[in-house]
């Protein structure tokens, strides 16, 4: 080979094409794979053994056969020492990347394609956020986080010379982690789950094209929003109650969400509640979650943690089952701002004008000129006009208020969360817990079930859904919806709770939960699926997972086959023969589910096509499901203008069509939803030319979308690419306790790992494995085994 390995890995790492690196290295291809692999391989960490380090007194990592870490030690410091050190083994170049996406410092390593992330964390002020807070995070959980940061760091220094393959391929190296760190982490994540612009940017887009009144409300309604997590009648009214909760727009980020659901031991095969939960995020070679058991001093339990961060966000303890959605009650408010034109930095605010807080951020960018950011801040926030969608760029200055701008401490949440006893205490633990909103399932082996909303929530005086003016007193918040006051159930009569990112409450509710919540129909099917019996298993908990019912479709197809009769189009009566014999199910290897989903698609941009200009309709459309499927079912009129809503359909069938065949052919027969709809775990750098085909996994067809309980989402080429990729079930009747969860891609970030997406066909195929919590069966079957012992 006439090139040294870490030319080869930078010329990778660039983006450049492998045949050309192969022609000037002088080796073939097949040469160049297996030096490929002898260098991916030889990077995996040593799993068993003993190591000396500076951990104060032993742990042991025993791993699976999946390589899940059980990490047991006798005091808690070694504990969390142990959980980074394992975490790090198996994603160090994950962490590395989170930490930066965290500070906004990925240009440093990826050149001009980490502007865009960089400036937004920035912008929101991400890690001065972390910075700020964390002298205020509880003691104790400063010092769970200081040793983690200690196990992560030891392994750091143990593999300078052997890193993950990513700090070659982009040429750097990683520099000791920080209890910051894991803390600006959250922060971030917390922006990730909450900050979401276009949801409020859309409505005020709308609002001026379509002006105020009946059709702007009606228009960003959201889907199936009559579905609420809990029930009418199960919440007192109160004096409070002056203010609506809001219907809201769709998001246009549907698939990113969440399912949870608890059933009682009334309605259990066991006797006992079982415990569902299944975070949908994008999908990847290697996912955000990271499956671990903790058994120590404090407590024993299993789940996952968010990568980066010591704690374990889904999951059980010994007696305590529990899983998270996302509520999405609004935590934040965009505000137009005026600046004074006399006084450039100065705002108006009442009957004055106030000076806003300036300064200049720098961007440090690999192989080019840094970048200055100018930083405004107004009372409200941020200036963020630049992170808006680019229809709304041209508005002048708005700012963007945020709750995760104040202080939360959610990771001790967390962490009193894993040793709560029961539902009891669980509501307990989550009082304190401020952003994001989330939306907590639990069942104890007492057989209570619940389910808490917890996080604070703005009281807004006047609740809209656009802008509001940033100068405006009464526009401000008064606070936050008292803990008290969030919807909460305990032992509900109907024996069950669940959630799926729906309306938190009906209308009446007696506060102003300002939601921008996701379509109703994924909540509505596991309701639907809960109520056909009372003797379930945990494995029909496992095939609830993987419904792929479409209740849009079956809310919609038969009014849409009315109008479609109209047509003297062969292709859209054969088209229409499809729809009409579908059971509404995104399965593979349905033709009629490629068929609605591309018609619906070009039906909400036929919808926007009407009013908006052609530079906004695809921003539009994709937030306007549930305006899309009430015209379909009449229960929306007068919209069109320039035709009849028959000839809306029939056009927006025909382009349908025309799109599908020149894609698959055709041959209609042959136009099965798994051909398009495929699940790739793509890496975080497949974005880089021919590394691509080196990182990523997958690529086989799975049946849902991002509206049916087995939620796939889809992007722009109906690709995957979002969705349920852990899943867990959690019987209280199991004893000893253990839990039953499954990655969609693997433990590892090594590529050259065994365990680097070796979850995905169980994950594609419904299945679980098993992850015990008593300590005398992991030691028994443990595939691996490692120590960590202190050096002194």
């Amino acid at each position: 080979m006439s090139l040294a390995d870490q030319e080869i890995f930078i010329r990778l790492g660039t983006g450049e094409s492998i045949d050309s690196i192969c022609a000037d290295a002088d080796i073939t291809r097949a040469e160049f794979i297996n030096w490929w692999q002898t260098h991916t391989q030889a990077r995996v960490p040593e799993m068993s053994g003993t190591h000396r380090t500076n951990v104060n007194s032993e742990v042991d990592i025993f791993r699976d056969d999946w390589g899940v870490p059980h990490i047991i030690a006798k005091d808690d410091s070694a504990l969390f020492f142990g959980y980074g050190y394992a975490m790090a083994q198996d994603r160090l170049w994950q962490l590395d990347y989170y930490r930066r996406k965290a500070h906004g410092t990925l240009s440093e390593i990826l050149g001009e394609d980490g502007l865009e992330s960089d400036t937004l964390s920035r912008t929101i002020g991400i890690g001065r956020i972390a910075e700020r807070g964390l002298p205020k995070v509880d003691a104790g959980t400063r010092d769970r986080l200081n040793s983690f940061a200690k196990g992560v760091t030891a392994v750091i220094l143990e593999s300078q010379n052997n890193l993950p393959i990513e700090f070659d391929l982009l040429g750097y190296r990683p520099k000791p982690w920080s209890a910051l760190d894991s803390y600006a982490i959250w922060q971030d994540f917390r922006w990730y789950l909450t900050g979401r612009l276009p949801i409020i940017a859309i409505p005020e887009l709308a609002k001026r094209v379509l002006g105020e009144g009946t059709l702007l409300d009606d228009f960003i309604t959201g889907e199936a929003e009559d579905e609420s997590i809990i029930p009418t009648g199960s919440y007192p009214t109160s004096a409070l109650g002056v203010e609506k909760v809001g219907e809201v727009i769709g998001d246009p980020q549907d698939g990113l969400g969440s399912n949870n659901w608890v059933i009682s031991g009334n309605k259990s095969a066991n006797g006992k509640p079982i415990v569902a939960s299944d975070p949908h995020i994008a999908f990847g070679a290697v996912s955000c979650w990271y499956e671990a058991h903790l058994s120590g001093p404090e407590f024993n339990v299993a789940g996952a943690g968010y990568a980066g961060v010591p704690g374990i966000v889904f999951g059980r303890n010994e007696t305590l089952a529990w899983g998270v959605t996302n509520n999405i009650c609004s935590q934040r408010d965009i505000y137009k701002e005026q600046e004074d034109p006399e006084r450039p930095g100065w705002f108006r605010f009442g009957d004055g004008w106030e000076k806003a807080e300036t300064f200049v951020d720098e961007i440090v960018v690999k192989d080019s000129d840094a970048v200055k950011l100018d930083i405004v801040r107004t009372r409200n926030g941020p200036i963020v006009t630049d992170l808006l969608p680019d229809p709304l760029k041209d508005t002048g200055p708005v700012t963007v208020k945020w709750v995760g701008a104040s202080h939360g401490d959610e990771i001790t949440c967390m962490f009193d969360l894993a040793s709560a006893s029961d539902c009891d205490t669980a509501r307990e633990a989550l009082a304190p817990w401020v952003v994001p909103t989330w939306s907590y399932v639990f069942g104890d082996v007492n057989g209570q079930i619940g389910y808490q909303a917890c996080g604070r929530i703005p009281f807004r005086k006047q609740w809209n859904r656009e802008y509001r003016p940033g100068w405006e007193p009464n526009h401000q918040w008064e606070g936050y919806i008292p803990v008290e006051g969030l919807p909460t159930l305990a032992d509900p009569p109907s024996g069950y709770a669940h959630s799926a990112n729906n309306r938190a409450a009906p209308e009446d509710f007696p506060y102003p939960l300002s939601g921008t919540w996701s379509s109703g129909y994924r909540a509505r099917r596991i309701r639907q699926m809960l109520e056909e019996s009372d003797n379930i298993s945990r494995s029909d908990f496992a095939q609830m997972q993987m419904d792929t019912l479409s209740l849009r479709a079956a809310d919609t197809v038969p009014e849409l086959n009315a109008l479609l009769s109209t047509s003297g189009e062969a292709n859209i009566q054969q088209a229409r023969e499809h729809l009409g014999s579908w059971d509404y199910k995104m399965s593979p290897d349905s033709v009629a589910a490629t068929i609605y989903e591309y018609f619906f698609e070009q039906w909400t941009k036929t919808i926007a096509g009407e009013k908006f200009p052609e530079d906004q309709v695809d921003l539009v459309a994709g937030a306007i499901s549930g305006f899309a499927v009430r015209l379909l079912n009449g229960k929306s009129t007068g919209y069109f203008e320039s035709s009849t809503i028959e000839d809306a359909v029939l056009s927006s069938m025909a382009k349908a069509l025309t799109i599908i065949e020149e894609r698959l052919g055709s041959e209609m027969g042959t136009w099965k939803w798994g051909r398009i709809h495929t699940l790739s775990l793509e890496h975080l750098l497949s974005g880089r030319g021919e590394i691509a085909d080196l990182l990523a996994r997958g690529g086989k067809p799975v049946g849902g979308n991002g509206i049916t309980v087995s939620n796939t989402g889809f992007d722009p080429n109906y690709l995957a690419s979002i969705g349920a990729n852990w899943r867990h079930n959690a019987e209280l009747a199991d004893n000893p306790p253990g839990l039953w969860a499954v990655d969609a891609s693997g433990q590892s970030g090594h590529p050259g790992s065994p365990h680097y997406g070796d979850q995905y066909e169980e994950w594609r195929t419904g299945k679980h494995h098993y992850l015990p919590m008593d300590n005398e069966r992991i030691i028994r079957t443990a595939a691996d085994h490692l120590r960590l012992e202190p050096t002194n």
